[in-house]
């Protein structure tokens, strides 16, 4: 018995540099395509949306190396008994380096086919931490921030350490280049516990493909806050389960008066575009 015990022992002791490699290996994000049809979760009140209907289609690519990109369309439909129907387009491109200090962002919008003004620009992380922010579009004019803030693919990349780590919690200051690009927003992520690969039987087609049946994920909510507004209510929540290689199902939106729910409706997982090792 003695035997059996230390060369088990011996075993876990020959294992454990390797494990502690894997366990050390940095997030690698998969490109890929993704549909997911939005509908009404819930609504606030007598007053609020009676029903909505829209999609969103993002397509995401790139490694540490070459740096990343995402293409992002939201059209959402709200149908209410007060305001009729209203139909929302969003669309955003944006670059990342792949070391997290750089952002370059495109987006417009259009409400009921009319075009409000777009953002064009491009942000910087300065040594200190500190965010500078320079735009094309609407007009050339800056913005500054302190509080070393992140750009939203470093920001799910950390998350998914902070998952692998077991942590439940996570804070960010992320800059997006939303609304008129000059807002930094406050977060907070609360990680749920970790979801073996392949567990989970009632879930979309999409999500039963290899690329994700062998990814473990979890559920996350990140609340997002305006600046100096973390002790209200969130400006909204998104609600998802997170796979390791960073593609995301089961999401829901809440704005607050109303939330919305997206079904992964399409899934394309991509190769890799260049043998990045970092």
């Amino acid at each position: 018995m003695r035997s059996l015990i230390v060369a088990t022992g011996l075993s876990f002791a020959v294992l454990a540099p390797a494990w502690a490699q894997a366990a050390k290996a940095p997030v690698r994000l998969v490109p890929h395509r993704a549909v997911y049809d939005l509908s009404l979760l819930q609504s606030g009140g007598s007053k609020g949306v009676g029903s909505a209907r829209g999609r969103i289609a993002m397509e995401f690519g790139g490694d540490a190396c070459d740096g990343y990109t995402l293409k992002y369309r939201q059209v959402t439909v709200l149908e209410s008994s007060e305001g009729g129907s209203r139909t929302l387009d969003t669309q955003t491109a944006t670059y990342e380096s792949g070391d997290g200090l750089s952002m370059r962002f495109k987006s417009s919008s259009t409400v009921q086919g009319l075009v409000r003004d777009g953002i064009d620009g491009d942000a910087q992380l300065r040594p200190d931490g500190s965010l500078d922010v320079r735009f094309n579009q609407p007009r050339n004019d800056s913005f500054a921030a302190t509080g070393q803030p992140v750009f939203p693919t470093e920001h799910m990349k950390r998350l998914i350490e902070m998952a692998r780590n077991g942590e439940r919690t996570y804070s960010a200051r992320v800059y997006d280049g939303s609304d008129d690009g000059k807002k930094v927003y406050e977060t907070l992520s609360v990680i749920g516990s970790r979801i073996e690969p392949g567990a989970g039987g009632d879930m979309e087609e999409p999500a039963r493909q290899e690329a994700l049946a062998r990814n473990p994920r979890w559920p996350v909510t990140i609340s997002y806050f305006e600046e100096g507004n973390a002790d209200r209510e969130p400006a909204y929540t998104i609600s998802f389960e997170l796979y390791e290689n960073g593609i995301a199902r089961s999401l829901k939106i809440n704005y607050g008066e109303f939330a919305l729910k997206g079904d992964l409706k399409s899934l394309e997982v991509q190769s890799a575009t260049s043998a990045c090792q970092r």
